[in-house]
């Protein structure tokens, strides 16, 4: 039975692992918000499956999936990948999901991050999230994990990155938003990071991707590849606002020596230029409901190929069709050459106001050190 614990995880010694470690298996939760996603997630659905099975050629993968959408989920998804009922508000089980966490006797435990789809009501991207901030404890309880709840303090998975020894990067933009936590100061912040995911330093970059709907996660401009080893998202192009974001980026990573006292080595992952936009098409199809803004034809998208995730072996990477995809691959090949890259056009996930790496989160492998 899952407990709720009253400790934290730096006092009994339990580390959020980097995502280059070996998972046990990735979770996923099947589309079908209509408001959000278009001709009743049709479309999406489709990329979603193939996210799933190429997933599930590295590790295993569980999919939750409404009552409604169950049957549908179980048939289109075939028989190796894992179909349970769970409802959900939307796909992104990266913001929703528990925080897994290890130590080095073999335990796992998680952390149940208190979540107000992006914002709340005020500031949020949907009005309703009552079911998405049970997602973390349903989990918990399927796999009769025990789990961290940190009542009155908000976090999406997505607006953290860490490397599993000491360091993790956020965006001020994101964790001191008004729609987040105004009750508490930076400080206060940066201390509940340090107990709950057992960190010793967090770097705090100013920005992340231009006209990210989340107020500019970190998982969508950077990504953790190794210990002291990041990939950021980069554009050449001075006129592009994202110029300035991600050098203000790079320049303070130069900067900075992570928990361990190593520099960064910072790879740039070029952006789609010009920068990815709505067609017609793709602006047509949503039920939206009232107070919602309907996404217009040429709309900048926040495309970032940081958005992507590492598998056991693989990484499962967004493209767009587009000539910077082919640099991405060779890019990603170059700095993790016993990794298998492998692509899938997601433009209908980007859509929705994320990627790939939003709409899944990895389970770690337990592993005991001697």
């Amino acid at each position: 039975m899952t407990k709720r614990l009253v400790s934290t995880p730096k006092k009994d010694g339990f580390r959020m692992p980097g995502e280059f470690e070996k998972h046990e298996k990735t979770w996923m939760i099947w589309p079908e918000k209509a408001d959000n996603w278009r001709y009743c997630a049709k479309p999406v659905q489709k990329v979603f499956i193939q996210v799933a099975k190429e997933i599930s050629k590295f590790e295993p993968v569980v999919v939750c999936a409404s009552s409604l959408q169950y049957q549908n989920a179980l048939k289109s998804l075939g028989n190796n990948i894992q179909v349970i009922e769970m409802s959900s508000d939307d796909m992104w089980i990266r913001d929703t999901g528990p925080a897994f966490l290890v130590d080095d006797k073999g335990n796992l435990r998680a952390v149940d991050w208190e979540f107000n789809a992006w914002g709340g009501l005020e500031y949020g991207l949907y009005s309703s999230w009552d079911k998405d901030n049970q997602i973390a404890k349903k989990i918990c309880e399927l796999e009769n994990i025990d789990l961290y709840k940190i009542d009155d303090f908000v976090l999406e998975g997505g607006s953290i990155h860490v490397d599993g020894e000491g360091t993790c990067i956020v965006t001020q933009a994101c964790l001191l938003h008004k729609g987040r936590n105004p009750h508490l100061s930076k400080n206060e912040i940066d201390q509940n990071l340090k107990n709950f995911l057992n960190v010793e330093k967090i770097i705090w970059l100013e920005n992340g991707i231009y006209l990210d709907e989340t107020d500019e996660h970190v998982d969508n401009i950077l990504h953790f590849i190794a210990p002291a080893t990041v990939v950021l998202a980069w554009t050449d192009d001075k006129n592009d606002p994202q110029y300035e974001m991600s050098k203000k980026a790079f320049d303070l990573l130069s900067s900075q020596k992570d928990s361990k006292g190593r520099e960064f080595k910072i790879h740039k992952l070029y952006l789609p230029n010009p920068p990815i936009t709505v067609t017609e098409e793709e602006a047509m199809g949503c039920d939206l409901v009232k107070e919602e803004i309907p996404k217009k034809k040429g709309d900048r998208q926040a495309a970032s190929y940081a958005n992507f995730l590492i598998v056991n072996g693989g990484v499962i990477l967004p493209i767009f069709n587009v000539k910077e995809d082919k640099i991405a691959v060779e890019t990603l090949q170059k700095v993790l050459p016993n990794h298998k890259i492998v692509t899938i056009n997601s433009r209908e996930i980007l859509l929705g106001g994320g990627n790939i790496h939003c709409i899944t989160q990895q389970q770690p492998l337990k592993v005991t050190k001697k």
